[in-house]
């Protein structure tokens, strides 16, 4: 029998290429597409077209099937609605299923009733912005299925951590703040929650996904635990193994700083969420292998094996723009200690 045959777009950056990683452990024939940018992993071949340009793409499927199609890649930045739009219309009746990865920021945020299942709102955002995009592409593939049958499955991951990651202002900032002894600033008293979840695990998710007949033309959250920004903080600190300068910033103060923020984004209250991944449980037969805290004592041996604890310069990812500013933080931390008289 020959092996399954997927199609992975992105697959050379985070989640991809962990997914690209699971997949080849399963015995899976793995091609990626992408712009060519990067070197993909042995075994593994490379279709090269810019998302951007639909007949490009439409050229390097031409004549090719898939079991499985695993859309990584399909954000705001990266692919336009119109461009997914072109993308299932290639794809329809040549492909056994479209995974495609969405986000928690599909979600209206604001909504109190937690945990918040999958047939929560929606977000009002427009399609140009990266939440209102996802949430887009949800209806897009619903209403593909209610025409066509066309066979799909939604995954909804929240904040995905781990080896890798390419959203700098997460746990690889606060593992170099914790190290070099710096204010953490946290906004809210640290109350904020958000769920986070190991990227192995999703990965895992998107196969089973994959796999699972009764998934098609359904919507599965899928991450790990939630926690406080106060949790997160001192989960992270007790892993690097120091006691953390933590600076709760005023809410008067709050309402004063611009961006960038200083701190992690998901510390806002406007992020605060918790999800269920009780239908991932129950469908999908998924179940997280990394808690909190073992996932992040795993990503932390990678951010010291890589070398990043020596970082003299902060990171930027090209694609969210995100990073850090040391100084600013300070700076931050001291007005609002001198205005405390600490």
């Amino acid at each position: 029998m020959s092996p399954p045959r997927s199609l992975v777009l992105g697959g050379t950056a985070f989640i991809g290429r962990h997914l690209v990683e699971h997949l080849q452990a399963q015995g899976h024939d793995v091609t990626l597409l992408n712009r060519g940018g990067s070197t993909p992993p042995p075994g593994v071949a490379v279709l090269v077209a810019d998302r951007h340009d639909p007949r490009g793409v439409r050229a390097a499927l031409a004549g090719r099937d898939w079991d499985h199609v695993f859309d990584i890649s399909a954000s705001v930045q990266v692919a336009p609605l119109e461009s997914v739009g072109a993308l299932v219309e290639d794809l329809d009746g040549h492909c056994g299923v479209y995974v495609f990865v969405s986000s928690i920021a599909a979600c209206r945020m604001g909504q109190g009733a937690f945990p918040w299942t999958e047939d929560v709102l929606t977000t009002r955002s427009r399609p140009g912005k990266y939440g209102g995009h996802k949430a887009a592409v949800e209806r897009l593939l619903a209403e593909r299925r209610a025409a066509r049958g066309f066979p799909y499955v939604v995954v909804r991951p929240a904040a995905v951590y781990g080896p890798h990651d390419n959203i700098p202002d997460g746990e690889m900032a606060m593992f170099l703040r914790l190290r070099q002894g710096r204010p953490v600033l946290l906004p809210h008293d640290g109350l904020v929650c958000f769920p986070y979840g190991h990227v192995a695990d999703l990965a895992r998710a998107l196969l089973l996904a994959a796999r699972t007949p009764a998934a098609q033309g359904e919507i599965f959250n899928v991450t790990g635990e939630s926690v406080t920004a106060r949790h997160y903080v001192n989960t992270l600190a007790r892993i690097v193994g120091v006691e953390p300068d933590i600076v709760a910033i005023p809410e008067d103060v709050l309402a004063t700083l611009t961006p960038p923020l200083p701190f992690n984004h998901r510390f806002q209250k406007l992020l605060h969420a918790v999800m269920s991944i009780d239908k991932a449980r129950r469908v999908l037969g998924f179940e997280p292998a990394f808690d909190f805290e073992q996932g992040h004592r795993q990503t932390y041996a990678w951010f010291l094996e890589q070398g990043f604890d020596r970082l003299a310069q902060p990171l930027n990812d090209p694609v969210w723009n995100v990073s850090w500013d040391f100084a600013h933080e300070a700076a931050v931390a001291a007005a609002i200690r001198a205005r405390a008289g600490v």
